[in-house]
Order: C-alpha cells, then structure tokens, then sequence
C-alpha cells in the first residue's frame, strides 16, 4: 500500500508540474499578444508622413484626401502640425492660398506653443516661414529663419527629424537669397541644405532632387549654362528612375527648357515644355501650371506664332488673376500671423478703415496731380532729349536694374526749417526711421515684385512689413514722387535693361513688353516709359538695335 502510494504521489506532482509549465506559457502568451497586436496595427507616424509627402508630388488632391485621414484618426497635437503642414502645401501647390494659411493655422485647445516639443516648435517656425514665401513676403521669411538659424546646437544637431527640417530651412532661404539676386549665397545656401539631407526616405530624395533644380535656374541666371543643363540633363534621369513623380518632372522640364530659351533655341524649349506639362496637364498644379503658360508664351512670341502666343497667354493671364487674387486675401490673413509674430507690429495695428479712406483719397489726389505734371513735361521737347542722354547713360553704367534714387537735396535752410518743423511736429518719421525704411525699400527694390500687376501700398507695406503711412511719407519725401510713379520708374528701368541685355525682348511686341512689365495697359506703359526716357519705347528699341549694328 505504500509503495501503492509513493507511485500515485509521484504521478500526481509530474502531472501537477505539467499543468504549471502549461499556465506559465498561457500567462507569458496572453502578456506578450498585446504588445505584438500593437506592434501590428501602429505603423510609424514618420513612414506615413514620408507616403503622403510622397503623394505631394504625385497629386495634391489625393495627398489631401489621404493626410486628411490620417489627421481625423490621429489625436497626437504634434501629429496634427505635421498633417497640418503637408496639406497646407498641398493646398499651395494648386494656387489656393487662402486655403492653404486657414488650415497651416489651425490649432486644437492643447495646442499652445509651450507645451509642444522642441521640434514642433521649430517645425511651426518654419511652417510660417513657407506660409510667408508662398504668400511672396519673401523679408518676413527671411527674417524668421535667419532668427531660427542663429541658434548654433541646433546647426549641430543630429536628430534625424531636425535635420531634415535644417535642408528646408536652407533650402528656403536660398530661394530668399535668389529673390534679391545675391546668387553666391543662393548656392552657398543650397551647399548647406544638401548638407543636412542624408535620412534615407522619399522625402529627402525630393528635397535633393528640388536642389538640384533650383542650383541649375539659379547657375543659368549667372550665364554658367553648361554647367546648369549637365546638372538638369543627370537629375532628370535619376527622376525618370523612379516612377510617378509628376510635379518634379514637370518642374525639372521647365528649367530645362529655359536653357534653350536662352540658347534662342525656342523649339527645343517647347518641346521640353510639352513634355513637363504633360505631367501635369490633369493635376491640379495649377501654381506651376501658370509658369508653363508663360513660357509657352514667350516661346511662341519669339518664333512669331501669334495664334498660339495669343491661346497660352489668355491662359496665363486668365490663371494669374485667379491665383493673383487668391494671394491678396492669404496675404490680408496672414498680415494678422505677422502682427502676434512681431509682438503685435503696431504700424499694423493703426490702421483702420478710415485711414484707408484718407488714402484712397490721397493717392487718387496724387495721381491728379501726376497727370498734370506730365502733361506740362511733354510739353517742354528740349527735356527728353536730357531724359534719353542720362537714361542711356545709366544702362552703360550698370547691369543691374536702375535702383530709384531720386533723393532731392535741400538746401541747407531748408534742412534747418525740416528740423524744426520735426521739433514742433512729435508725430513726423524721426531720421533714424527714415534710413531704416529707406534701407528696406533699398533691398525690396532687388526683387521683381514691383512687376506684380496688382502692386499697391498695401501690399508694399505687407511685404517690407511698413506702415503705409510712413512709406507713402518717405517715398513722398525721398523719392521725389507719389508711390506709382516710384513703382513705374523701378518697371521701366527694369524692362529698358532686358531691352539692352537680351536680344530676345527687341522681338516682342509693346504691348507683351507693357503686360510682362506690370502695367495696366498699352498707352499707360507707353506714356510712362516716354515720361521717363524721353521717347517711346518703339524709338528706344530701335536706338539699342543701331547701337548694337553700330
């Protein structure tokens, strides 16, 4: 009987020790199922954003649709930035301004800028720098990146997302550098970008790709053609490696085509034209789409087909007003975004709708006063001779579009009246202003944004991020005329130089010449450009081509 019981009992603990193997491997499944269901059904948030940046140049609406997904199901505020920003681009890339800045700005309860992490913090920093660019208020992107650089650990940091937001910033800043022609530092910028591009992601592989691009545009501009074409001609193959990248295509097609534009070989030039645009002929890049238009234009301008200039120019005259006035209201939205940036820019606090009104009133004075004026100077023959000696003088001088700089020099009882008159006057621009608002027109006037048809003081003052009254004084003051015609002398002074440096504007007609250059029409562009120069621009065009037979 004992022996009976010794065998049972040492049954009963092998089958005991069993069942307790069996629970522990029961207990240890159950704990780890969690963590491998996790592991499944939560990819990183990092390779969705690199598929719907991907989708970016693929197809703005479907890289809407996909990151608005991702937005309604993520709760992560930081995520929400991220999302934020891909669509505003999105939004951007189709011309829709005011779309684009409403949803860059939105933000949930819990979304203050303290309590977001370092790299969302510089993530939203850039956010509006781009919002700025976009928008063409190219000082204020300037300004706030140059802010965000200055902080040297982070030119140092090696946190993969920081970096790659480093080659934005650069990148950037050398489209800023680009705008006011400084071309050394537009490159330099470009160096440090690609510096900082080396994560493996389809992201990082565009951004290289748009470098690329912007290095050839930008060594075409210093007439380093060869070099710009063998950079285009290799990035283009390597785009063409990898499939369905619509709007790099496009957007490397079109630098192309301006190599052979410059080369005066306008068919080349269509045909790479005709190529890029069928990228995107049904995608709704329509901030690109206005750039082929143009050059179509131009293209077929030079080789004297007017049905086809006149078909690609309606297009693009059509498709710039839409986009021209969807960026005047994104610039009206965003003036709001520059005021809590600027701790509350009192110069745009001030105004209000009667100043406005006062304005309006001033300018159209201004005008008529203008008009008077330059009926009086036709008048007297004997000075457009003067006009058209000094004027030409001027182009042999430089190369560079003719800065205004018309500055009256008083006497000096008149600086001493000036001074006491500011004595008794608290209210009037102190100096120092002056020379600081002087300094920035100075730099605004390197750019071609005086081009823009619909240019106005507000807009000016938007840009340089000047109160309207005090541009309107110091213009006033120091230019020796009202704001058009201060805007007017920087758009003849800029067409005359291409009719002096580029043969092919001697071929377009007066009335292209009037509309590249920002006027409103045929006669209004001919009676300032003859009030400036002292003839017509027929005459003129005709005075450089025996010159140049000469």
């Amino acid at each position: 009987m004992i022996e009976i019981s010794n065998k049972n009992s040492g049954k009963m603990i092998l089958v005991l020790k069993k069942i307790l193997k069996s629970d522990l491997l029961v207990l240890f499944f159950i704990l780890l199922c969690p963590v491998l269901i996790n592991g499944q059904a939560a990819p990183d948030f990092s390779l969705l954003t690199d598929k719907a940046f991907q989708k970016l140049y693929q197809n703005p609406e479907e890289c809407i649709s996909y990151s608005q997904s991702l937005l309604i199901s993520d709760k992560n505020v930081e995520h929400k930035v991220i999302l934020r920003n891909i669509i505003s681009q999105a939004y951007t890339l189709q011309g829709n301004y005011v779309q684009s800045v409403s949803i860059s700005n939105q933000k949930e309860e819990n979304d203050e800028k303290g309590s977001l992490s370092h790299f969302i913090q510089l993530f939203d920093d850039y956010n509006l720098a781009d919002q700025y660019q976009n928008l063409g208020l190219y000082g204020q992107s300037k300004n706030i990146i140059a802010d965000i650089l200055k902080d040297p650990q982070l030119l140092k940091s090696n946190k993969a997302k920081e970096r790659m937001v480093l080659a934005k910033l650069f990148q950037l800043q050398a489209i800023n550098a680009g705008i006011t022609r400084n071309y050394e530092a537009t490159l330099a910028n470009l160096d440090k970008s690609d510096s900082y591009l080396n994560i493996n992601n389809e992201e990082n592989r565009i951004i290289k790709w748009e470098n690329v691009i912007f290095r050839s545009t930008f060594l075409m501009r210093k007439n380093r053609l060869e070099e710009a074409k063998k950079l285009l001609d290799d990035v283009i193959e390597d785009i063409e490696k990898h499939n369905n990248n619509a709007f790099i295509t496009a957007f490397a097609y079109e630098s192309l085509s301006r190599y052979f534009f410059l080369k005066q070989d306008y068919n080349t030039a269509i045909k790479n034209l005709e190529k890029g645009f069928s990228e995107i002929r049904d995608l709704p890049y329509n901030d690109l789409k206005i750039i082929f238009y143009e050059l179509f234009a131009r293209n077929y301008l030079a080789l004297h087909n007017d049905e086809k200039y006149y078909y690609y120019n309606n297009l693009y005259t059509d498709q710039k007003a839409k986009l021209d006035a969807s960026r005047k209201e994104g610039i009206q939205y965003v003036v709001k975004l520059m005021e809590t940036y600027h701790d509350k820019n009192i110069e745009f606090e001030k105004q209000n709708k009667l100043k406005q009104f006062r304005i309006v009133i001033l300018v159209i004075l201004i005008l008529i006063a203008g008009s008077i004026a330059y009926f009086y100077n036709e008048l007297a023959k004997d000075k457009d001779l003067k006009k058209q000696i000094g004027f030409f003088e001027k182009l042999k001088m430089k190369d560079e579009p003719i800065p205004v700089q018309m500055q009256m020099v008083q006497p000096k009882e008149e600086e001493i009246k000036e001074s006491r008159n500011q004595e008794k006057d608290p209210s009037r621009i102190s100096k120092e202003k002056e020379e600081e608002i002087l300094q920035k027109l100075k730099d605004w006037e390197k750019s071609d944004n005086y081009l823009n048809k619909n240019m106005s003081l507000a807009i000016l003052s938007a840009q340089t991020g000047i109160n309207t009254k005090y541009l309107s004084e110091v213009i006033n003051t120091n230019k020796g005329k009202n704001f058009n015609g201060y805007i007017n002398e920087l758009r003849i002074n800029h067409i005359a130089r291409l009719l002096k440096t580029d043969p092919a504007y001697l071929n377009y007609k007066v009335s292209y010449l009037a509309e590249y250059s920002g006027f409103s029409s045929h006669g209004a562009f001919t009676n300032v450009f003859k009030s400036l120069t002292g003839m017509s621009p027929n005459v003129f065009i005709q005075e450089i081509i025996k010159n140049k037979e000469s």
